[in-house]
């Protein structure tokens, strides 16, 4: 008998809905609709009215490129985006992020998952304390803040950007909105632990800024950040993928191939080089013509050196000094001296044969990062449908067309 009443109560209310759906004829809003969207008035109302057609309509995204003191960070001393500076970098989120998202992806993609907010900020957001620099942040899988707007090269009638300036529009900007998109993405739909499993027990959420290069690659991390927790290193693992350079990445390689190869790691690494586009055999290249060094340390008791028992990728640290007791005198030596120089003038034929075989499970390096990077592309394709190398190839070509674009009829950069 309940259920028959609960039924009939459900049935009725479903009843009184649909009439008074039928009977409201919507006929006008409680808000008021005589708004203007952009002021006309305003100064920047030719960048805004750009806006409001490239972002706001398409992907309902707000770009505050004022100074939004309430919605910026008060741990940090930070100065408004430029005017200028704030309109080229919205160009290149459209041109270099959300159309490549788009291409991939479809349509809907950007307008359902993509952030609602963009927040420019001029300046870096550093940190005293721990000497480490904010790029950007990600908020509740809605606002993207980016600092250091005030760093990309300006425009100009005749700008023209090099290998160097797309770099660092790279390595400021677009490393870390891809960064911060995945996060948005991983907290859309979750990653598999598995990921966190491979290098569990070396993050350091305190301390990794104080890791060097070769440390963090043998340990099995693409960057120092990726080593600082697990959600950090999986989309550290996406955003590298997408947006770091040749010379970035097989520095990185050989680093972590220095702790040794595991059986078939040999050709997994060659696999995941031609999977980033770079050429192995390119005349000139840095990883055609690098040296590698045993590693000692001096003991600051004795000044005596002893092995750490790793190579390393040049000797980056020889320069580093500590002061030793020697005979009642303090005495200054190098902290690390490098020895058993092998220069190399092949990654592929000279390198890759020259690294040892290893058993050793615990042994991180290149396996780990083989196998973060194999779990974070699937999940990519898996769960999104994308693939992390096709959209790499994307990025490049228009990197490499980023110049043709600015002289296109689709870069208009308004005057106050």
């Amino acid at each position: 008998m309940k259920k028959i009443i609960s039924i009939l109560g459900v049935a009725a209310l479903i009843w009184v809905l649909s009439s008074c759906r039928k009977e409201d004829d919507f006929t006008e809003s409680i808000f008021n609709t005589n708004i203007a969207v952009v002021d006309t008035a305003s100064a920047t109302a030719p960048f805004d009215k750009w806006l409001y057609d490239n972002f706001l309509v398409p992907y309902n995204v707000e770009v505050q490129y004022r100074f939004n003191f309430p919605a910026s960070d008060k741990n940090f001393l930070l100065t408004p985006a430029e005017y200028g500076r704030s309109q080229l970098l919205a160009h290149f989120i459209r041109y270099l992020f959300y159309d490549v998202y788009t291409k991939y992806a479809g349509d809907n993609f950007m307008k359902q998952y993509g952030p609602r907010i963009f927040h420019f900020i001029g300046s870096t957001g550093y940190s005293p304390t721990t000497g480490t620099e904010v790029l950007g942040t990600a908020a509740g899988g809605v606002k993207i803040t980016l600092y250091n707007v005030n760093e990309i090269k300006p425009w100009s009638p005749t700008v023209v950007y090099s290998a160097d300036d797309v770099e660092l529009l790279n390595e400021r900007i677009f490393h870390t909105m891809h960064h911060e998109f995945s996060h948005i993405l991983h907290q859309t739909k979750s990653y598999p632990v598995t990921f966190g499993q491979v290098t569990s027990g070396s993050y350091d959420p305190i301390n990794w800024q104080e890791r060097d290069s070769t440390t963090t690659h043998q340990l099995g991390y693409l960057t120092h950040y990726a080593s600082s927790a697990t959600y950090e290193d999986f989309v550290e693992t996406l955003s590298c993928a997408i947006t770091d350079t040749d010379q970035r990445w097989m520095n990185r390689i050989i680093n972590a191939c220095l702790t040794g190869l595991r059986a078939g790691d040999k050709e997994r690494v060659l696999t995941l080089v031609d999977s980033l586009g770079i050429d192995p055999n390119e005349a000139g290249a840095h990883w055609n013509n690098f040296s590698v060094y045993k590693e000692s340390q001096c003991d600051e008791t004795t000044g005596e050196y002893i092995e750490t028992g790793r190579y390393v990728l040049d000797n980056f640290r020889s320069s580093e000094t500590v002061y030793v007791m020697v005979n009642g005198n303090w005495k200054s030596f190098a902290k690390y001296k490098y020895t058993d120089k092998k220069d190399f003038t092949s990654f592929k034929n000279g390198f890759m044969p020259w690294v040892s075989i290893t058993t050793n499970e615990t042994v991180a390096g290149i396996n780990a990062i083989l196998k973060k990077i194999d779990i974070a592309t699937e999940w990519y394709t898996d769960r999104w449908g994308l693939h992390v190398f096709k959209l790499r190839e994307e990025v490049r070509n228009r990197q490499n067309a980023i110049n043709t674009y600015l002289k296109s009829d689709d870069v208009v950069i308004y005057d106050l």
